[in-house]
């Protein structure tokens, strides 16, 4: 048994963790996400962690490149609106002269496979510039092995989440790209309606079939300047201080927004296809 939850409003993806990304049309959709996405990381080489803008004070930068795919070869044009090809022979030197720090680009995940996720509400308190406290989180828990996604490989949002959130912030807006969705779905009304959906099977177009795993824990990303995009403190208070979850067992609340999600059955999606929850999944998921 199914039921209309609505269409694909936009699609994104990252080819490079933690840059900017780019929306595209339509896309395959495998095991590892939708084609291109996070295909490439870059690796601080004296930590041999993953780059993460999770950790603001060292790597805020990353928010100031586009990675998009060309050909299908990853370009990245720099915060001096430059453009370099991963490819290129001196792409490291390029890239560790932007950022700040001797980095390598890669597509290959650390053996350790860890990042530092600086104590969101802190960043809020201290600043983007401040030494707070990190955790260290291994990458991908709940994705494919050797992938750079932070948890699961897709990650979906609402518009009536974003919605919500736009109600509750002095702003009365927000962007969806400061949250980084993979599918943005539009959605009736106003509310954190993807928190209901965990535990759920999504039936996309005629084959695509994603199963929600849990709700998004915020980090300090969406506060961040993002490319043209100013810092939005609110994009995090607003959920700090109304949507605080517990996403996973064993955790304390935490501010909260979107899905992840990881995919049952590959298939191919688009801008406005049907989105169907099933409620098959509910009854087995109990």
């Amino acid at each position: 048994m199914e039921n209309e939850l609505g269409t694909v409003e936009a699609l994104w993806r990252y080819p490079v963790k933690s840059m900017l990304g780019e929306p595209v049309p339509s896309t395959a959709v495998t095991e590892n996400g939708l084609a291109g996405d996070r295909c490439l990381a870059v690796v601080d080489r004296d930590s041999g962690k993953v780059a993460s803008a999770k950790n603001p004070r060292l790597w805020r930068d990353l928010l100031k490149c586009t990675a998009t795919l060309e050909q299908s070869r990853p370009r990245i044009e720099l915060p001096n609106g430059k453009l370099a090809w991963s490819s290129d022979t001196d792409i490291d030197e390029v890239l560790s002269a932007a950022l700040g720090r001797a980095v390598t680009l890669t597509d290959t995940l650390p053996s350790q496979g860890m990042l530092d996720r600086s104590v969101p509400e802190q960043v809020l308190r201290e600043g983007v510039d401040a030494e707070v406290r990190a955790d260290v989180l291994q990458v991908g828990s709940l994705a494919p092995a050797g992938t750079f996604f932070d948890f699961a490989p897709v990650h979906l949002m609402s518009t009536s989440t974003l919605r919500q959130v736009a109600v509750l912030s002095p702003r009365g807006t927000v962007e969806a790209e400061r949250y980084r969705p993979n599918i943005v779905i539009k959605t009736d009304g106003v509310g954190f309606t993807d928190r209901a959906w965990v535990g759920r099977e999504l039936s996309i177009g005629d084959r695509l079939t994603l199963r929600v795993v849990t709700s998004t824990p915020r980090c300090a990303v969406p506060t961040l300047a993002h490319g043209a995009l100013p810092q939005d403190k609110a994009a995090l208070r607003t959920l700090a201080e109304h949507h605080r979850i517990i996403a996973m067992p064993g955790r304390h609340p935490e501010p909260c927004a979107g899905v992840y999600a990881q995919v049952i059955r590959p298939g191919h999606i688009e801008l406005g296809d049907v989105v169907r929850l099933s409620y098959d999944a509910v009854a087995g998921a109990r």
